[in-house]
């Protein structure tokens, strides 16, 4: 795709997007943990269940979602699942039973991921064309973090305006003011899917699309060995980026915020999504994106193994360089994983293929994540849960890295065609 200035609203309609259908499921819980677990009377460890739910959905639908993205127009796919998702988002804001709560993260784990995920990463991918993949994908993720920061700010003024000034007393009043924040991100992500349907064009959509989906296509992407490096790399950043779920939890249960506060904190780390990965898709341009993507992991491994160390706990200002530390490399990390695609010499006509069978992998983290850190934080009440958490990370971070590093390598010999 030839950049213009009408492209540029091209993209900034998929960062619109890319962000808005993951709200629901993920944003908000992120932003609001503590209130959602006690509005829907669950602990961490049912919470993580749920998403188990929504990964083991989510699973099925990288796989088939892949092969239709090579065949059908980003913009009809991206919009249906925009809206598909905030039907999901009335019925979270009845306070469903923990029985129905994981069959709609299940639900959600469809419509986020089946018509959307491999159309998304396709169409950044035409965009960026062969010489700025580090730019478009930091700039899609950098983006995508800015609108969750936006989304994270809408709804604590939403909860916050909604509560009385007594905001530790009332449950009843919590859950009102909660209600108030999933039904505005719910209006929101409905307008983004319309605006979605009308302006999202492109004049590359006929001439990428793949007219029959064969084993030998599959077959084909499964034997490049970019592929099999960049799942276990995906599963690496991507655990790193589930762990950031705790933080407003933190500041809750360790630093004793109260609930708008942490989700204050919660909001305000979200911002460094698009400060990392806007400034890491453009120093990846200007020298090797492999490379920045073993920097990456290692960032990640330091701001773990500090946080895990126990230095500072309890004290605002040495939490928050730990925890910005961390979050500016795995958000560089997820800025970079896609926008190597490119190096790893994978045909443009297969990505949503490519991505698809990726993701199967690479995204396991929804499955096993939330159930995992939810024991860790259950089983070891206060600070040392948190600490057993990031010291998890830590390890994750190793695994990334190196497999980073062998990807850096080998990149250079056009091993991944």
């Amino acid at each position: 795709m030839q950049k213009s200035n009408t492209n540029w609203t091209y993209l900034i309609l998929l960062i619109l997007a890319g962000e808005a259908v993951f709200v629901l499921p993920f944003v908000l819980q992120r932003v609001f943990r503590s209130t959602v677990l006690e509005v829907f009377q669950i602990d961490n460890t049912e919470l993580g269940l749920c998403f188990t739910y929504y990964g083991i959905t989510a699973m099925v639908s990288y796989f088939f979602g892949g092969p239709i993205a090579d065949r059908f127009e980003p913009r009809k796919l991206i919009a249906f699942s925009l809206w598909l998702t905030a039907l999901g988002g009335l019925v979270y804001a009845l306070y469903p039973g923990f029985f129905a709560l994981q069959l709609l993260y299940g639900y959600w784990g469809f419509t986020t991921i089946f018509l959307f995920w491999s159309p998304m990463i396709k169409a950044t991918r035409i965009w960026g064309g062969s010489k700025d993949q580090g730019k478009a994908f930091g700039m899609l993720d950098g983006g995508r973090g800015l609108i969750g920061a936006l989304f994270g700010v809408f709804a604590v003024l939403l909860f916050a305006n909604s509560l009385a000034e007594n905001v530790e007393i009332n449950l009843d009043e919590r859950r009102e003011a909660f209600r108030w924040a999933i039904y505005g991100s719910t209006g929101l992500i409905a307008i983004i899917g319309v605006l979605i349907w009308f302006l999202l064009k492109s004049d590359t959509g006929k001439a990428e699309k793949v007219e029959q989906i064969s084993v030998r296509q599959i077959g084909e992407v499964v034997k490049l060995p970019a592929v099999w490096l960049l799942m276990i790399i995906i599963l690496c950043a991507y655990m790193g980026y589930k762990t950031t779920d705790v933080v407003s939890l933190y500041a809750r249960e360790v630093l004793r915020h109260d609930e708008i506060n942490s989700a204050r904190i919660g909001t305000f780390l979200l911002f460094m999504r698009p400060v990392a990965g806007v400034l890491v898709g453009f120093l990846a341009d200007r020298s090797k994106t492999t490379l920045w993507l073993f920097i990456s992991f290692v960032i990640v491994l330091v701001g773990s193994l500090w946080f895990a160390s126990g230095l500072g706990h309890g004290y605002l200002p040495m939490f928050l360089v730990s925890i910005l530390t961390i979050s500016g490399g795995v958000y560089a990390a997820r800025a970079l994983y896609f926008a190597v695609l490119q190096e790893g010499n994978i045909p443009l006509h297969l990505t949503g293929t490519a991505v698809g069978l990726v993701s199967v992998i690479g995204f396991t983290p929804d499955v096993f994540a939330g159930v995992v850190i939810g024991y860790l934080l259950d089983a070891n009440p206060g600070v040392v849960g948190h600490q057993h958490v990031f010291l998890l990370l830590a390890a994750f971070s190793v695994i990334g890295g190196l497999c980073a590093w062998r990807y850096h390598k080998i990149s250079k010999t056009g091993i991944g065609a």
